[in-house]
C-alpha cells in the first residue's frame, strides 16, 4: 500500500510546469509574467512547458537557505527545456561525477520543504536523469 505522499507524487496530473506565452510575439517565460519584455504586450496566456530538457550548466549549493538545509549539498541546474525555455531547478537522483553538459533530464515532483509555522509539506518540481 502506498503512503499518501507517494501516491500524490506519482500522479502525473500534478506535474505541470506552467509559464506564460505572449500571444503577440510568441515569447515564452518561466516563471509566468504579466507582460512581455520582448514586445511590451500584456496579451499573455498560460503555457504548459515541456517536462523534459537538457542540462546546460550546474552548481553545487553548500550553504542554502534554512528551508533547504537538510538537502545540502545539492545540485542546481540550468536546464533548457525541449521548447527552448531555460529554467533553474534542483537536480536529484544523480551522482556528481555523472553530471555532464547536454545530459537529458525530466521533471518530477518531490518534497521541497516543510513550512515552519504550519508543518505543511510543500512539493516542488525537480529534475532527474531521463530513463
Amino acid at each position: 500500500m502506498q503512503r499518501a505522499p507517494e501516491y500524490w507524487r506519482n500522479q502525473r496530473i500534478y506535474l505541470q510546469l506552467i509559464g506564460s506565452k505572449c500571444k503577440d510575439c510568441g515569447k515564452v517565460y518561466f516563471p509566468p509574467r504579466q507582460y512581455c519584455s520582448n514586445c511590451g504586450s500584456r496579451n499573455l496566456e498560460e503555457y504548459k512547458l515541456p517536462e523534459k530538457g537538457k542540462l546546460l550548466a550546474w552548481t553545487i549549493v553548500r550553504s542554502p537557505s534554512r528551508e533547504f538545509e537538510e538537502y545540502a549539498p545539492y545540485v542546481l541546474g540550468y536546464i533548457e527545456l525541449d521548447d527552448g525555455t531555460r529554467i533553474i531547478a534542483q537536480i536529484t537522483d544523480v551522482e556528481l561525477n555523472e553530471l555532464k553538459s547536454g545530459m537529458r533530464l525530466r521533471a518530477v515532483i518531490r518534497k521541497g520543504f516543510v513550512e515552519e509555522d504550519s508543518g505543511i509539506i510543500r512539493y516542488i518540481y525537480k529534475f532527474v536523469p531521463e530513463e
